[in-house]
């Protein structure tokens, strides 16, 4: 009794693509045999080894128009089994209809939807004039290094020619689809911190440690100030906002020898509309007023900040948003508070990109323990692409274009 687009996603999340092993052979294969299914021209490009994306493609009637382009990700974060109420890649479904399983809502579900809507459009015979391409893509929970930033580059994404593009959001707990139209530059940096070595019984000045400290007190201290900030005006979501968080700290050797060198790693996911420049000349001021000895380096570093036309006038937000105004789903515009494939997309041809959220009236579990989506919530999702797909792919012709 169970529908036939749920099992096909179950399917898919029983395949096991945590790092640091993601089968990423089985994930391609699964989706290649769906898009052979369905009439899909299939192909496959190795960016790196073992490091593959996957093109599906629904030729539009008139090829030279520019493209819709339809992307996820393959790969999952790990999960702490112990934490689970069912096993992560078992996809069990409970009697509310909430399937579990790594991947629910970060990404796998999104992936289904967009082959099961045009699986749907197909049945009714439908076809248009723009070409809509499916890029499935690996390495984006690790920053997208092996995935969609060196795919981009490639002649074979250029040969996409594409127009406008969708991908992941967040799950919603409200009624309402928060649509993307940015994201924050995300800034992983790495504090070092050498200082004077010594026996742990000693007060030995000027080390590692007591700089660390004055290194962690200014970045956390920013931290605050920015969390007060969203707090205290409404008119603020979290992608408004500097989110930073220490996530690493490294140093030490034994409990009686204090440490020559300490690290510190931090989290920071910076909004468009700050100036990145004054932001790491502030770094590099907390860095100094620690002390001598104190060094900063990036492990990545954003710097692009392109955000994408929500004007009505804009053909491909007119298409979009006239969807969603036929469908009464109460859109929210939002600045992404993390990261997405989509900055890569933006910065390389300042295209029309939207993460958005497809799944209201649900928690947001992604990277949590227990991630679910139910499955009613699911298969609304491929209703609603089966209404903006037709509208994308539609678009008439635009100035560019002849």
């Amino acid at each position: 009794s169970e529908d036939p687009s749920v099992t096909l996603f179950r399917e898919y999340l029983r395949i096991d693509t945590v790092y640091p092993k993601p089968d990423y052979d089985a994930a391609i294969q699964f989706l290649e045999r769906v898009g052979t299914d369905l009439g899909l021209a299939c192909q496959k490009v190795e960016v790196c080894q073992g490091h593959v994306v996957l093109i599906l493609t629904w030729q539009g009637t008139n090829p030279r128009l520019r493209s819709i382009l339809l992307n996820s990700h393959t790969d999952v974060v790990p999960v702490f089994e112990e934490h689970w109420t069912y096993p992560p890649f078992e996809a069990v479904k409970d009697s509310q209809g909430n399937i579990y399983a790594r991947g629910a809502q970060d990404m796998k579900c999104i992936s289904i939807q967009y082959l099961e809507a045009i699986r749907r459009l197909k049945a009714e015979g439908k076809c248009f004039a723009r070409t809509i391409h499916l890029t499935f893509v690996p390495d984006e929970e690790m920053g997208g290094h092996k995935g969609m930033e060196m795919f981009v580059q490639r002649p074979e994404f250029r040969a996409l020619n594409v127009g406008f593009a969708l991908d992941e959001g967040l799950a919603s707990p409200s009624d309402t689809y928060s649509v993307f139209y940015g994201e924050k530059s995300p800034w992983w940096i790495k504090v070092k911190c050498v200082g004077s070595p010594g026996h742990g019984s000693r007060f030995i000045s000027n080390t590692a440690a007591e700089k660390m400290h004055k290194v962690i007190n200014s970045f956390l201290a920013f931290r605050e100030s920015e969390k007060q900030r969203l707090k205290s005006d409404s008119s603020l979501t979290l992608g408004d906002v500097t989110s930073l968080n220490l996530t690493m700290l490294e140093g030490g050797v034994s409990f009686n020898v204090v440490p020559s060198e300490m690290a510190a790693g931090f989290d920071v996911r910076i909004p468009p509309t700050v100036d990145l420049k004054a932001f790491e000349e502030q770094v590099a001021a907390w860095c100094k007023g620690a002390g001598d000895g104190v060094t900063y380096e990036f492990l990545q570093k954003y710097m692009d900040q392109h955000v994408t036309s929500t004007e009505e006038s804009d053909p491909w937000w007119k298409a979009f948003s006239g969807v969603c105004r036929d469908m009464k789903l109460q859109l929210k515009l939002e600045i992404f508070p993390a990261a997405t494939d989509s900055r890569y997309i933006r910065a390389v041809s300042a295209m029309p990109a939207h993460p958005w959220v497809l799944h209201p009236g649900t928690p947001v579990l992604l990277h949590d323990h227990n991630e679910f989506l139910n499955e009613q919530v699911f298969l609304r999702g491929i209703d609603i692409y089966a209404h903006l797909l037709p509208a994308l792919a539609s678009v008439p012709p635009l100035p560019a274009e002849g």
